[in-house]
């Protein structure tokens, strides 16, 4: 192995260990405990390394939602798998990203509310974020009738974030979470009439 190529593994290990840590840091204590004087404590670099790696917390933010969108886009293929018929599958996959959403509420704060400059839905749009929405597009497409695909999509998506973002933040009522996604998935099995 050449000393270069031993400082690029190094380098990436040290990418991989700051955003793990931030990751860890807004988990336990929310993204505002998140800094580059706890980040370096944490890791044991200096500040200087990390801003060597990350222009700031905004992109270190950025980084843990690349990583997010990438396990969501697993979680929601996993949901697809062996389902049979399109409503059981539009069924599993809310369900999952409902799950996905109350299992890691930083992680899920990175990838929907943190500034970032993440390019969505446009062609610089990063794979993480594309195998997101291909799981949903996948799962919707037998639903779509004579709607433009990508747009009916979008809809459900930004159906389903809004009863997760509303609950998690308090706003509805508590224990009904699967009758709302219920709902939701009837609502999107409804044919174009």
């Amino acid at each position: 192995m050449s000393v270069q190529q031993r400082r690029e593994r190094e380098r990436a290990r040290r990418h991989d260990l700051i955003v793990s840590a931030a990751r860890e840091l807004a988990e336990a204590e929310g993204w505002d405990a998140v800094t580059t004087r706890r980040l370096s404590e944490k890791i044991e670099y200096s500040q200087p390394v990390l801003y060597s790696h990350f222009s700031g917390k905004d992109a270190i933010a950025a980084a843990v939602a690349l990583e997010g969108f990438a396990e969501l886009a697993d979680a929601l293929a996993s949901a697809r798998t062996g389902a049979g018929a399109p409503r059981e599958a539009l069924a599993r996959v809310f369900a999952a990203y409902a799950a996905f959403a109350y299992a890691n509420p930083a992680l899920y704060d990175a990838m929907f509310t943190l500034a970032t400059d993440l390019p969505f839905a446009q062609p610089t749009t990063p794979a993480p974020l594309q195998a997101a929405f291909t799981q949903f597009y996948e799962v919707l497409a037998p639903l779509v009738g004579d709607r433009e695909a990508g747009t009916f999509t979008e809809v459900a998506w930004s159906a389903l974030h809004g009863l997760v973002t509303l609950e998690r933040g308090g706003r509805l009522s508590v224990g009904r979470r699967d009758e709302r996604l219920e709902l939701l998935v009837e609502q999107f099995l409804i044919p174009l009439g």
